[in-house]
């Protein structure tokens, strides 16, 4: 009986709002539901609306400490019972900041760093540690940081301290542990090159940013991983690993005693330099200079084409980062294997689900400290790909002008959840504080974060767009039988505004339907 007049109650609350979304306004006739649909409106609005997320995202403050060293300690509790931490260290560090000629340092180094220290002699005797505990211990390097953290039960955090302070000051580098380490670098090239995403975006860098080493791989050239020498690795470490440049992150389930922490950091880490010279410095004196260029890869043994089409983006901190977001999110996603196509919330993926014109796309929008760049990926058969190309460069170019608040309010929701799915869990935290520390120069609440994603309305989004897209270079990256992939030229041309080719484009057949 309470089951039924708990029911009873909720469709009393829900009548009246649909009473007026469904009869108020001039066209409330149209609005009206027909019998195939009146079932889903009596659970469900057909308007995407923003909802209020406050009461899952006031999550413990994040505390943030600066040393006299200029080392900052940042520490976070978050809502779990599993009583597990994620202690890591962020260095404002990667492969863009190498010196010419030794690009693939910063990645032979992050894997050195686990090979023994003086305390701990070998690989073996750390990872005997870490087993020991039940942790988990990693490390990755992208283009702009480097990153070592460990996963551990909450009561070894002071432990999981002492071995990142190790590995990080007293790296032993020996002769043979190098041998060892280029072969599986070498191995793990072979692995990357037969990821074809990988390749096609590190394709896409090169010709983005040619000439400058943000277009660089990660992993460097074999000929730089067959001769990068212990040398270089100490000299990397001296010039990148200072106590400005890095950021030390708690993030623990349950509560996370700051001062204790910042006491053991200021006690362990105590070797690095000091010297003031800021990342942000480095860019300054070596900007990265957005090129319009393509690289093209034809392979007539490939039964696919992979191609991204890209422009120039925003950085980290510019004001167009967040409208370029939501941006990506209207462009949105597909994949055949999924079978969501016509119901996709993105008119691209419509248009392509209708024409059969790929097998998967996905937006894609990567933040660099200076710069940016943001734009499709597709994989699609050869024959397909001028009707494909004619259709992502017409969506590019209806962003500018033709964007509806439903789309971006959609847009907006969709953004948001994927923001919320990358803080789950320990790990995640202390990840999204270490980048925001190293990006922003604080830990934004997510609160903030999503009330500057809601500020996006659809005339933000026109006007970003028209900044972004509107007579801007393109930079191309293509794999596969390319024959009939337009030339570059072609792809730059379409970024000119003609208002009223995109309009017969994208709303001719309506209007004739």
């Amino acid at each position: 009986m309470a089951a039924l007049a708990s029911a009873a109650r909720s469709r009393r609350r829900l009548l009246p709002y649909l009473h007026r979304l469904l009869h108020s306004g001039p066209s409330a006739a149209a609005a009206a539901p027909s019998p195939s649909n009146s079932r889903f409106l009596r659970h469900a609005s057909p308007v995407p609306r923003t909802p209020d997320h406050s009461p899952y995202l006031r999550f413990p403050e994040a505390r943030v400490s600066t040393l006299p060293s200029g080392l900052r300690v940042v520490t976070q509790a978050y809502p779990a019972a599993t009583r597990m931490a994620s202690v890591g260290v962020w260095v404002d560090a990667g492969s863009r900041f190498e010196l010419p000629g030794t690009n693939g340092t910063a990645h032979f180094l992050e894997h050195m760093a686990f090979k023994g220290t003086g305390r701990r002699p070998n690989a073996e005797v750390l990872e005997v540690e870490i087993e020991d505990m039940g942790a988990r211990l990693n490390a990755y390097t992208s283009r702009e940081q480097t990153t070592f953290f460990a996963d551990v039960q909450a009561r070894h955090v002071p432990v999981a301290l002492d071995i990142l302070s190790d590995i990080l000051q007293h790296p032993r580098f020996p002769e043979r542990a190098m041998k060892r380490e280029r072969g599986v670098i070498l191995r793990e090239m072979e692995e990357v090159q037969g990821m074809m995403e990988e390749v096609i975006f590190d394709l896409l860098h090169a010709a983005a940013f040619k000439g400058h080493a943000l277009g660089d791989t990660i992993l460097g050239p074999e000929e730089n991983i067959k001769s990068i020498s212990k040398k270089d690795l100490e000299q990397y470490i001296s010039t990148h690993y200072t106590c400005p440049r890095m950021v030390f992150v708690v993030s623990a389930a349950g509560s996370v005693n700051h001062d204790e922490v910042v006491d053991q950091v200021k006690e362990l880490f105590t070797e690095f330099s000091t010297d003031p010279t800021t990342a942000d410095q480095l860019v300054d004196a070596n900007p990265a200079i957005f090129t319009g260029s393509e690289v093209r890869v034809q392979n007539v043994t490939m039964p696919l084409v992979h191609v991204a089409i890209a422009l120039k983006g925003a950085s980290w901190t510019d004001p167009s980062s967040i409208p370029l977001m939501v941006i990506q999110s209207i462009l949105g996603s597909w994949n055949r294997s999924v079978g969501v196509g016509n119901c996709s919330g993105s008119s691209l993926a419509r248009g392509v689900s209708n024409g059969n014109l790929a097998e998967s796309l996905m937006a894609f929008n990567t933040n660099y400290r200076d710069t940016g760049i943001f734009g499709i990926y597709a994989i699609a058969l050869p024959d397909t790909l001028h009707d494909l190309s004619r259709l992502i460069m017409a969506e590019l170019r209806r962003l500018t002008f033709q964007v509806s608040e439903e789309e971006v309010a959609r847009a907006r929701n969709q953004l948001k959840s994927s923001l919320l799915l990358h803080i789950d869990g320990s790990t995640a935290v202390a990840e999204n504080n270490g980048r925001q520390m190293l990006t922003y120069g604080r830990v934004m609440p997510f609160l903030e974060l999503f009330a500057r994603i809601d500020a996006v309305d659809c005339a933000t989004v026109m006007e970003t767009a028209k900044e972004y897209i509107i007579d801007k270079d393109i930079a191309l990256a293509a794999m596969g039988p390319i024959s009939n992939l337009p030339e570059h030229r072609w792809f730059r041309s379409e970024t000119c505004s003609d208002d009223e080719f995109t309009r017969r484009i994208f709303f001719g057949n309506a209007q004739n339907n």
